[in-house]
């Protein structure tokens, strides 16, 4: 039942109080400055708690997309330690262009503008990539589902019905015989001590720079041959194979390791906590070497490509790189293809073999 009380404002204007009482429901109040508005809300408010609709009415007019950015960035983003820097920035772009709007106002069509003008570039002016724009998208959509799922803000995830744009397909730049073989030359002759081992573990295991540089030797195991690594990118701890030149080259490394860090690859200067800078010694390598068009991040391309042309499953490939899902590696499997003629035609010879 709605009730209109009309008051008297200390500046002498006149508002209208709505109070909206349904059993079972709590009371809903709302003040308007025309009676007309103050009656529609009331008849709009009683339909929507009758038919089950008034959640995105009540909540959801409460909270600014700026708010449930902030509770995600206070009560969530702690949890995410490997992602927080970037997913911040991505946060506080939503929070600057929409930030001020109510979440009931956060509708599909609203985004999808907003995710048009990150293509764009806007404010900065410099134009996204695809890539990016989801990775944008994808930070704000989760935002959406914790408030969906556990704060009961809103009651479904715009972002869900929001178009994402293509990705171009997956990088795949791998050293040929002879890149590699310039490449790991140009790093033994690098003033750097380290980069020769870095590089070499890189392509011998398909680590992440990350997980190389801050490889400690409680997590190296060199009479077993395998490295324990427990802070990954998708959390969960993996087992990293340690074989043949690459297990030479961390045996031969530790009989001079440092005593004063627990770091495979400190840095030289007064803090010997955190890993060496390896930019500038790798882009010298790269340049010596003549090899273009080459990120260390394709060290692990290159990893995995060895792999596939060596027979091994693209489940092989996702477990040695510690992907979750197949998706990741299929852009190796044209780099198999021999083995799985293999594969097909050995179960031929042996179902039709007698025949």
């Amino acid at each position: 039942m709605a009730s209109i009380q009309e008051r008297i404002n200390q500046d002498g204007s006149v508002s209208y109080r709505v109070q909206v009482r349904l059993k079972g429901h709590p009371v809903q109040r709302a003040t308007f400055a025309r009676k007309t508005d103050a009656k529609k809300w009331a008849s709009q408010t009683e339909s929507a708690i009758q038919q089950g609709r008034h959640f995105q009415t009540s909540e959801s007019k409460k909270h600014t997309l700026g708010d449930m950015i902030d509770r995600y960035l206070s009560d969530v983003m702690p949890s995410k330690p490997k992602s927080a820097r970037d997913q911040t920035r991505q946060l506080n772009w939503w929070k600057n262009e929409l930030g001020i709007r109510p979440l009931a106002d956060c509708t599909p069509a609203l985004l999808a503008e907003y995710r048009d003008r990150l293509a764009k570039g806007e404010p900065q002016g410099t134009p996204r990539t695809p890539a990016t724009i989801n990775r944008y998208l994808a930070a704000l959509s989760h935002v959406f589902t914790i408030a969906v799922k556990e704060w009961a803000w809103v009651e479904s995830n715009p972002l869900s019905k929001v178009r994402k744009p293509s990705e171009p397909r997956g990088r795949v730049r791998f050293l040929s015989d002879d890149e590699r073989e310039r490449l790991l030359a140009a790093c033994r002759e690098s003033p750097n001590p380290y980069l020769y081992a870095v590089v070499v573990l890189g392509l011998s295991t398909g680590m992440r720079a990350g997980e190389i540089m801050g490889l400690t030797w409680d997590v190296v195991d060199l009479d077993q041959g395998r490295i324990i690594l427990h802070d990954t990118k998708n959390m969960e701890r993996r087992l990293v194979p340690l074989m043949g030149h690459a297990l030479a080259v961390l045996k031969e490394f530790a009989k001079v390791r440092r005593i004063d860090t627990p770091l495979l690859f400190p840095s030289k200067g007064p803090r010997h906590d955190v890993p060496m800078l390896m930019r500038a010694p790798w882009m010298d390598a790269l340049t010596k070497a003549e090899i273009t068009d080459f990120h260390f991040h394709d060290l692990r391309h290159s990893c995995a490509s060895y792999l596939a042309m060596n027979h091994a499953s693209l489940a092989e490939i996702a477990e040695v790189l510690g992907h979750k899902t197949l998706s990741m590696v299929k852009r190796y499997a044209h780099l198999s293809e021999a083995h799985t003629a293999d594969v097909v035609g050995r179960m031929n010879d042996k179902i039709f073999g007698g025949m």
